[in-house]
Parts: structure tokens; sequence; C-alpha cells
């Protein structure tokens, strides 16, 4: 499913304007990077969270010239989904298989 698609179906089920729908499904996503982005989490009761991980430094390797080099520790954003999100996905799945 596309941001394009999500935008059709809640303008269908709310009967507004999808310029509208458009609008605030953009203003929500571009919402969420800024509060990531601040190191602030941001919680969907019933949803799930929106958080910030840390990555710990490591060695990698550069295969090509075959050196090793170092990852710095950085933090990346993921998503956590809340357990009753979790559990329908789960029961649903399993009986459309």
């Amino acid at each position: 499913m596309t941001k394009a698609d999500i935008v059709a179906k809640i303008s269908e089920k709310l009967g507004l304007e999808k310029g509208d729908v458009q609008a605030t499904v953009e203003a929500f996503m571009e919402e969420v990077k800024t509060s990531l982005e601040t190191g602030d989490n941001v919680y969907l009761r019933g949803f799930g969270s929106f958080i910030i991980k840390t990555r710990a430094e490591k060695t990698g390797r550069n295969i090509s010239k075959n050196t090793t080099i170092k990852i710095p520790a950085h933090n990346i954003p993921a998503f956590k989904p809340a357990k009753v999100f979790v559990e329908s996905v789960k029961t649903n799945t399993e009986v459309a298989v």
C-alpha cells in the first residue's frame, strides 16, 4: 500500500477531499520526522511507537580494499508496533494463509 492508496482510502471513508487528506498525512509524517530529529519519541496508543535506537560503535570491513573501518555510534529511527497491533496482524495473517 502506498501513501496515495492511504490518502484515497481515508478520503473515501471520511468523505473528505483528497487534497485535504494528503495535506494532513504529509503534516503527520513531517511532525513525526521533526520529533525524532529533535530526540523525542512518538507514541500512538494502540498502534505503536516511533522511537530512536542507538547503534553502538563497531568495526566493519571494506572488502574492496581489504581494510577495516570504524563505524561510529549513531542513532536510527525505528517503529515498534503495539502488542494489540501485533496480535491483530498475527491472527488475521494465520487465517489468510
